[in-house]
Protein backbone atom coordinates (compact mmCIF):
# COMPACT_ATOMS: atom_id res chain seq x y z
CA UNK A 1 0.00 0.00 0.00
CA UNK A 2 1.26 3.45 -0.90
CA UNK A 3 0.17 6.70 0.71
CA UNK A 4 0.22 10.21 -0.66
CA UNK A 5 0.07 13.41 1.35
CA UNK A 6 -1.40 16.53 -0.22
CA UNK A 7 -1.51 20.02 1.21
CA UNK A 8 -4.74 22.01 1.29
CA UNK A 9 -3.29 24.29 -1.43
CA UNK A 10 -2.49 21.33 -3.67
CA UNK A 11 -6.04 20.05 -3.32
CA UNK A 12 -7.57 23.51 -3.81
CA UNK A 13 -5.50 24.08 -6.97
CA UNK A 14 -6.09 20.63 -8.45
CA UNK A 15 -8.38 20.31 -11.49
CA UNK A 16 -12.06 19.83 -10.64
CA UNK A 17 -12.15 16.12 -11.56
CA UNK A 18 -9.23 15.46 -9.20
CA UNK A 19 -10.90 17.36 -6.34
CA UNK A 20 -14.13 15.44 -6.94
CA UNK A 21 -12.24 12.15 -6.97
CA UNK A 22 -10.52 13.04 -3.66
CA UNK A 23 -13.89 13.98 -2.16
CA UNK A 24 -15.38 10.63 -3.21
CA UNK A 25 -12.36 8.70 -1.88
CA UNK A 26 -12.62 10.43 1.50
CA UNK A 27 -16.35 9.72 1.65
CA UNK A 28 -15.75 6.09 0.71
CA UNK A 29 -12.89 5.65 3.20
CA UNK A 30 -15.09 6.96 6.03
CA UNK A 31 -17.79 4.49 5.07
CA UNK A 32 -20.24 7.24 4.21
CA UNK A 33 -22.66 7.03 1.32
CA UNK A 34 -23.03 10.15 -0.84
CA UNK A 35 -26.45 11.64 -0.23
CA UNK A 36 -29.12 11.69 -2.88
CA UNK A 37 -30.44 15.06 -4.03
CA UNK A 38 -32.38 16.73 -1.25
CA UNK A 39 -36.05 17.63 -1.38
CA UNK A 40 -35.00 21.29 -1.40
CA UNK A 41 -32.94 20.71 -4.55
CA UNK A 42 -35.87 18.98 -6.23
CA UNK A 43 -38.23 21.81 -5.26
CA UNK A 44 -35.84 24.46 -6.58
CA UNK A 45 -35.39 22.54 -9.83
CA UNK A 46 -39.11 22.85 -10.50
CA UNK A 47 -38.76 26.67 -10.72
CA UNK A 48 -35.76 26.78 -13.04
CA UNK A 49 -36.29 28.07 -16.56
CA UNK A 50 -34.95 26.17 -19.57
CA UNK A 51 -33.21 29.01 -21.41
CA UNK A 52 -32.64 29.33 -25.14
CA UNK A 53 -29.53 30.74 -26.78
CA UNK A 54 -31.50 33.95 -27.36
CA UNK A 55 -32.39 34.15 -23.65
CA UNK A 56 -28.72 33.76 -22.73
CA UNK A 57 -27.66 36.37 -25.30
CA UNK A 58 -30.16 38.76 -23.71
CA UNK A 59 -28.75 38.03 -20.25
CA UNK A 60 -25.21 38.69 -21.49
CA UNK A 61 -26.42 42.00 -22.94
CA UNK A 62 -27.89 42.97 -19.54
CA UNK A 63 -24.77 42.07 -17.51
CA UNK A 64 -21.99 42.79 -20.01
CA UNK A 65 -20.76 45.80 -18.02
CA UNK A 66 -20.01 43.52 -15.06
CA UNK A 67 -17.16 41.24 -16.16
CA UNK A 68 -17.27 38.93 -13.10
CA UNK A 69 -20.97 38.17 -13.73
CA UNK A 70 -20.30 37.44 -17.42
CA UNK A 71 -17.41 35.20 -16.41
CA UNK A 72 -19.65 33.34 -13.95
CA UNK A 73 -22.37 32.92 -16.57
CA UNK A 74 -19.99 31.29 -19.05
CA UNK A 75 -18.75 28.87 -16.37
CA UNK A 76 -22.12 27.15 -16.83
CA UNK A 77 -21.15 26.35 -20.42
CA UNK A 78 -18.94 23.61 -18.99
CA UNK A 79 -20.51 20.19 -18.57
CA UNK A 80 -22.07 19.67 -15.17
CA UNK A 81 -23.45 16.62 -13.40
CA UNK A 82 -26.94 15.72 -14.63
CA UNK A 83 -29.44 14.11 -12.22
CA UNK A 84 -32.99 14.01 -10.94
CA UNK A 85 -36.51 14.36 -12.28
CA UNK A 86 -36.97 16.90 -13.64
CA UNK A 87 -33.36 16.74 -14.75
CA UNK A 88 -31.00 19.44 -13.53
CA UNK A 89 -27.32 20.12 -14.09
CA UNK A 90 -25.33 20.66 -10.91
CA UNK A 91 -22.18 22.69 -10.50
CA UNK A 92 -20.14 22.95 -7.31
CA UNK A 93 -20.08 26.55 -6.10
CA UNK A 94 -16.47 26.12 -4.95
CA UNK A 95 -15.43 25.06 -8.47
CA UNK A 96 -17.11 28.11 -10.00
CA UNK A 97 -15.44 30.32 -7.38
CA UNK A 98 -12.06 28.77 -8.23
CA UNK A 99 -12.47 28.99 -12.03
CA UNK A 100 -13.63 32.61 -11.96
CA UNK A 101 -10.92 33.63 -9.48
CA UNK A 102 -13.42 35.43 -7.30
CA UNK A 103 -12.20 35.89 -3.74
CA UNK A 104 -15.34 35.24 -1.70
CA UNK A 105 -18.48 33.17 -2.04
CA UNK A 106 -20.50 36.36 -1.47
CA UNK A 107 -19.08 37.78 -4.71
CA UNK A 108 -20.19 34.66 -6.55
CA UNK A 109 -23.66 34.82 -5.03
CA UNK A 110 -23.95 38.49 -6.07
CA UNK A 111 -23.07 37.53 -9.66
CA UNK A 112 -25.61 34.70 -9.65
CA UNK A 113 -28.30 37.03 -8.34
CA UNK A 114 -27.47 39.52 -11.13
CA UNK A 115 -27.87 36.72 -13.67
CA UNK A 116 -31.20 35.65 -12.13
CA UNK A 117 -32.47 39.25 -12.25
CA UNK A 118 -31.29 39.74 -15.84
CA UNK A 119 -33.10 36.57 -16.91
CA UNK A 120 -36.30 37.75 -15.20
CA UNK A 121 -36.03 40.98 -17.21
CA UNK A 122 -35.24 39.22 -20.49
CA UNK A 123 -38.14 36.80 -20.06
CA UNK A 124 -40.42 39.55 -18.64
CA UNK A 125 -41.27 37.05 -15.89
CA UNK A 126 -40.31 37.93 -12.30
CA UNK A 127 -40.57 34.26 -11.28
CA UNK A 128 -38.07 33.04 -13.92
CA UNK A 129 -34.91 31.63 -12.33
CA UNK A 130 -31.64 30.92 -14.09
CA UNK A 131 -30.33 28.92 -11.15
CA UNK A 132 -31.17 27.48 -7.78
CA UNK A 133 -29.14 25.97 -4.97
CA UNK A 134 -29.12 22.88 -2.80
CA UNK A 135 -27.87 22.44 0.76
CA UNK A 136 -24.70 20.70 -0.44
CA UNK A 137 -23.01 23.74 -2.04
CA UNK A 138 -24.24 23.13 -5.59
CA UNK A 139 -25.79 25.47 -8.10
CA UNK A 140 -28.57 23.96 -10.22
CA UNK A 141 -29.56 24.91 -13.77
CA UNK A 142 -31.74 23.33 -16.43
CA UNK A 143 -29.81 21.10 -18.90
CA UNK A 144 -31.14 23.13 -21.85
CA UNK A 145 -29.72 26.27 -20.22
CA UNK A 146 -26.26 24.69 -19.99
CA UNK A 147 -26.45 23.66 -23.66
CA UNK A 148 -27.58 27.18 -24.65
CA UNK A 149 -24.69 28.81 -22.80
CA UNK A 150 -22.21 26.43 -24.46
CA UNK A 151 -23.74 27.15 -27.89
CA UNK A 152 -23.65 30.92 -27.28
CA UNK A 153 -19.97 30.71 -26.29
CA UNK A 154 -19.13 28.72 -29.42
CA UNK A 155 -21.04 31.21 -31.60
CA UNK A 156 -19.29 34.18 -30.00
CA UNK A 157 -15.87 32.57 -30.50
CA UNK A 158 -16.64 31.74 -34.15
CA UNK A 159 -17.76 35.33 -34.82
CA UNK A 160 -14.68 36.73 -33.12
CA UNK A 161 -12.41 34.46 -35.16
CA UNK A 162 -14.17 35.46 -38.39
CA UNK A 163 -13.72 39.16 -37.53
CA UNK A 164 -10.05 38.58 -36.80
CA UNK A 165 -9.59 36.76 -40.10
CA UNK A 166 -11.27 39.61 -42.02
CA UNK A 167 -9.10 42.18 -40.22
CA UNK A 168 -5.96 40.19 -41.02
CA UNK A 169 -7.00 39.92 -44.68
CA UNK A 170 -7.40 43.71 -44.91
CA UNK A 171 -3.92 44.45 -43.55
CA UNK A 172 -2.05 41.63 -45.32
CA UNK A 173 0.41 43.00 -47.89
CA UNK A 174 -0.43 42.29 -51.53
CA UNK A 175 1.97 39.86 -53.15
Amino acid sequence: MTGVTLTADQIRNAPAPVREWIEQEVIRSLGLVPRAPTAAATAQAAHLVACSVEDMAGVVEHIRGTFPAVNVLFEFGRPGVNYGQPAVMTFRLMDILHHTRLQQIEQLMTCLEMINKALAEVRKDPSARFCGFDNEGHCLIAPQTQASIAALWQDMMARQQAQQTRANDRIAPAA
